[in-house]
């Protein structure tokens, strides 16, 4: 591998060679795999995933059809570098939104075959993973550059810009 030299004198890629771009390359790949399991765990076993959402809650299944929906967008936006600060407060809000869930669990453990441990540990794992989708997905990429780098991957930006050719009729 070929290694140029920035301004001041380091190799380029030093901070990717075994500084936190890996870390947080490894943590987009584990924060996708998470919600794109999730959300096909949402399509493939929908009654199971019924059965954890609290009575309070309406329409369970529209819920939980539609959070899948929202894990697998939030898994494949992470993925790509202009939509991945919204895929991460999507995916950062959406697992504060299934917090009920967890709480519900923990409150009648009873209803479901699902050792008392593992419910406990569901709420660190949760904070855990908040601060992953926080440090890999959200923070980072201003914003406004985020807006630019997706205002000039679409097809209408060019009209906006001068750059368009004369004569095409739009």
């Amino acid at each position: 591998m070929t290694m140029t030299r920035n301004g001041a004198g380091a190799p380029a890629d030093a901070r990717s060679a075994g500084g936190s771009d890996g870390w947080k390359l490894a943590g987009l790949a584990f924060v996708s795999l998470w919600f794109l399991l999730g959300g096909i765990a949402h399509f493939v076993a929908t009654d199971s995933e019924m059965r954890v959402v609290p009575p309070y809650i309406p329409w369970p299944h529209a819920a939980v059809l539609v959070s899948g929906a929202f894990e697998l967008l939030g898994a494949i936006g992470v993925l790509w570098r202009p939509t991945r600060r919204a895929a991460g407060m999507g995916l950062f809000a959406l697992t504060i939104a299934v917090t009920p869930v967890h709480v519900y669990m923990l409150q009648r453990p009873e209803l479901f075959d699902v050792p008392y441990w593992a419910l406990l540990l569901r709420l660190p794992v949760q904070a855990a993973l908040l601060a992953l989708i926080a440090w890999s997905a959200v923070r980072g990429t201003p914003p406004s550059v985020q807006c630019t780098a997706l205002w000039r991957a679409t097809s209408m930006s060019r009209y906006f810009h001068g750059s368009r050719k004369k004569g095409s009729g739009l």
